[in-house]
């Protein structure tokens, strides 16, 4: 067993690349050793900005054999009545590659047929390794490759080396005008040349002394870890930027961390412009005090060690000094502007082609917000602030900062919205409105904020929806899938009970769609997308499908209903006859359905003097009773006591099948058992369709 080693060295790529493309390159590598029957153990992979590198454990020297069994032939018509091969038997052992004396007769359902067993041996991994290595290398995607000289091949960069070793072996072959080799290569700058790896357990250490820390992960923590004492020399801590972590570490190759400074007349400019711009433009780490407040300082991460750091750390400071300027300019002339001004601006905005203007879309949002605010509160104060808010949220797209720096649109509106002497809870809801920013993002905090983000959320899904913008399975441009989850999320956390279908009615309403059925085919189709997320979410939560389906199938308009009733359902499949419940409940619904054509426009009331036997009075009795235990429960809440309520309809139900004929011949009788029935569905139908069980 040996390690295999596979290095593809190239100019730098971008670092988002770097990890996705080592995902795939261990994928498709694993499996295409498997595929090829190399047994193999675990793996490791390495990157920096210029290498992508995996190295493949206990790899075996050799591929396993492969047996194969050729059925041939009948024996009645492989072997003539004196047990010697015919022709067909010799042509059989001819293409099965085998002696005739090999061949075997196996007993199979259809009868005796002629059997060989053919063995290909293994051949060594470096020689299946030589022929599959190129054609991986070209099988990792990237978001975006290209192409050099005048070469047929396509890679993120250009590839400048490939080193492949399996343990001391050189497994040859030439990829474009590259020929592997037991090469790596150094840093750029601090040990620029050739490094020969004799084995692949030298190359971790062969490369360190090169300047280079191969290992993602132990090039990750060597930033946090002096980066943490720089700023605890500075009197401060790193502001906590994870993602920031992960893009620096797959910049460098070699982290060399040093502390800058900026004037503190800067900090004028609210932290959140500061940050950004240190962030997004330079790759800067912030630093704050002990109150969280921003100090006058940064952490840069260099990619080398220079004779002078100083001048390093200057030259940092003069770049992020121009960036700083244009953040105090752009933040000054904003405060200078009404918000309301802003609004204005939006008239010369483009929300979608198809879908008017910015402005447009915020007088859709007024409405919806207002719409919103009648249907959750009775007080006057937040209705006010939900229709400002509205009216403000979008306001500073049209600002300079934002402009500059679009990660922060309602960030800014909030800052311009304070200081404009805005409602703080408006404020805070101009940027709560956009969240979850990200699948798993945080949520609205205030319930303003949660109305605003709804409202703007599920316009621009009915927007697109009217335009004809539905996402695909491939593809989802305006993120419809995220915003529907969005609202979802927001109304499960807030216990909004308010109508969703009403909601989408609402808001197709505001796009001025005159047909009536246009409308509630588009509302239709909206309702349905948002039903799909529902079930997406609680699938994901680990609740059963069937359970799944069983409940979105009744309706998932009042969306914290839907979670209590999917919890209810799901602690009363636990109980012990619940298969037996479900059966008989499915019965009903059957009957039903079976009856629906023949009784369509029938009288749906029950008449108890039709009943013929004990057994329909013990129903509609037991009904009745639960009917209104099942009421009050509701009202207070108790999911799971109603739906045990229903259940104990089971034992009448059985008894009324095994009692009465439903579809009796006397007309009567049988509508009024099918309605007794139908009455029945219509209570478990609160909660779920059973059939789906």
């Amino acid at each position: 067993m040996e390690t295999l080693l596979l290095e593809i060295g190239m100019e730098e790529i971008p670092a988002g690349y770097i990890e996705p493309a080592l995902k795939a390159l261990s994928a498709i590598l694993m499996q295409r050793l498997t595929d090829e029957r190399i047994k193999h153990g675990n793996y490791k992979t390495f990157g920096t900005p210029r290498r992508l590198c995996i190295c493949i454990y206990d790899v075996s020297a050799k591929q396993d054999s492969l047996t194969t069994e050729i059925i041939g032939p009948p024996e009645k018509i492989g072997f003539d009545g004196n047990g010697q091969l015919t022709i067909a038997g010799k042509k059989f052992a001819e293409k099965a590659c085998i002696s005739p004396e090999s061949i075997n007769v196996k007993q199979t359902e259809k009868g005796s047929y002629l059997c060989a067993l053919k063995t290909e041996s293994g051949i060594e991994s470096k020689t299946v390794l030589k022929r599959i290595l190129p054609q991986i290398i070209l099988q990792i995607p990237f978001p975006k490759v290209m192409k050099w000289a005048d070469l047929d091949i396509k890679f993120a960069r250009p590839i400048q080396s490939v080193a492949a070793l399996l343990g001391r072996q050189l497994i040859s072959f030439e990829l474009g005008n590259i020929k592997s080799s037991g090469n790596t290569f150094g840093h750029r700058f601090l040990c620029p040349g050739k490094i020969k790896i004799s084995h692949p357990d030298e190359y971790i250490e062969k490369l360190k002394k090169a300047f280079v820390l191969a290992d993602i992960d132990e090039r990750k923590n060597s930033i946090k870890e002096h980066i943490a004492q720089i700023a605890a020399k500075l009197d401060g801590n790193v502001l906590k930027d994870d993602e920031l972590v992960d893009v620096v570490t797959n910049l460098v190759e070699y982290p060399v961390p040093v502390a800058g400074s900026f004037d503190r007349s800067y900090l004028e400019v609210p932290d959140e412009v500061l940050i950004n711009s240190m962030r997004e433009h330079q790759k800067y780490f912030a630093i704050i005090d002990a109150n969280k407040r921003l100090l006058p300082n940064f952490i840069a991460v260099s990619n080398t060690q220079a004779k002078n750091m100083q001048v390093v750390v200057k030259g940092h400071e003069r770049v992020l000094k121009a960036r700083l300027e244009d953040a105090r300019f752009f933040y000054k002339n904003d405060i200078h502007i009404s918000p309301d001004d802003w609004v204005e601006k939006l008239k010369g905005v483009l929300f979608q082609a198809k879908l008017g203007t910015m402005y447009e879309k915020t007088q859709r949002l007024e409405k919806l917000s207002q719409y919103l605010a009648d249907e959750i509160t009775d007080d006057a104060q937040i209705k006010k602030q939900a229709l400002r808010a509205a009216r403000l949220c979008k306001a500073d797209l049209v600002s300079q900062v934002v402009g500059e720096f679009p990660k922060l649109q309602g960030i800014m509106g909030r800052i311009y919205a304070a200081n404009a002497g805005e409602d703080k809870n408006v404020s805070i809801a101009v940027e709560e409105h956009y969240r979850p920013a990200y699948s798993g993002g945080e949520l609205p905090e205030t319930t303003i904020g949660s109305m605003v983000a709804i409202a703007d959320k599920i316009d621009s899904i009915c927007g697109c929806f009217s335009a004809g913008l539905i996402p695909t399975g491939a593809s989802d441009p305006y993120a419809l899938r995220r915003q529907g989850i969005g609202i979802i999320q927001i109304m499960l956390a807030k216990g909004f009970s308010f109508s969703l279908r009403s909601l989408i009615e609402k808001s197709l309403s505001l796009f001025e769609i005159k047909d009536a059925i246009e409308i509630t085919g588009r509302a239709d189709n909206v309702y349905g997308f948002l039903q799909s997320r529902i079930s997406h979410l609680l699938t994901e939560e680990g609740y059963a499908k069937n359970v799944v389906s069983a409940i979105v199938s009744i309706s998932v308009s009042h969306v914290p209903d839907v979670w209590k009733r999917t919890i209810a359902l799901e602690k009363l499949k636990a109980v012990s006859d619940f298969e037996q419940l479900a059966t008989t409940f499915k019965r009903v619904v059957n009957i039903i359905k079976k009856s629906a054509p023949e009784n369509a426009g029938c009288e749906t009331n029950i008449n108890e003097g039709l009943f013929e036997k004990e057994c329909e009075s013990a129903l509609f009795s037991a009904y009745k009773d639960i009917k209104i235990r099942v009421s009050e429960n509701l009202l207070q809440g108790a999911y799971e006591q109603s739906l045990l309520d229903i259940a104990s309809l089971r034992t009448p139900v059985d008894a009324f099948f095994d009692g009465v004929l439903v579809m009796a011949e006397d007309e009567n009788i049988r509508n009024n058992r099918i309605a007794l029935l139908r009455a029945i569905s219509d209570l478990f139908a609160l909660f779920a369709d059973f059939s789906k069980l």
